[in-house]
């Protein structure tokens, strides 16, 4: 039995996704230098990587957010709310729908390798 679920997500939530993880990520870091508390260097250089992740998190929401700002503002025709587009081809953030601000691509089957750029390759 196939899900219905699409397996894209929208390129912004996907990196929003990855910044909460980074910050995940150095926390349990931190945490395993708990273990290691009785070398003081292993406890900091876990402390300091789990530093990293989360100055990489916060670099990397600083980022995306800069991106959203550029993003194009589109209303869904699915679920009509209103949702922010990278490239030529993206995913609705609410719904999933695949969209597209490129006339060509109107119709065909959503694929992300649209937003590599191609010149003499027609997909």
């Amino acid at each position: 039995m196939k899900s219905n679920k699409k397996p894209y997500k929208s390129k912004i939530n996907k990196i929003r996704t990855f910044a909460l993880s980074l910050i995940f990520i150095g926390f349990i870091i931190m945490y395993g230098a708990i273990i290691f508390r009785e070398h003081k260097w292993l406890v900091v250089i876990f402390m300091t990587l789990g530093v990293l992740c989360i100055v990489g998190s916060t670099m990397v929401y600083a980022w995306i957010g800069f991106l959203s700002t550029q993003a194009v503002l589109v209303e869904c025709p699915n679920c009509h709310k209103h949702t922010k587009v990278l490239g030529r081809v993206d995913m609705c953030m609410f719904c999933s729908e695949p969209l597209t601000l490129d006339k060509s691509l109107e119709g065909k089957e959503f694929n992300q390798d649209y937003n590599k750029n191609l010149e003499h390759k027609e997909l």
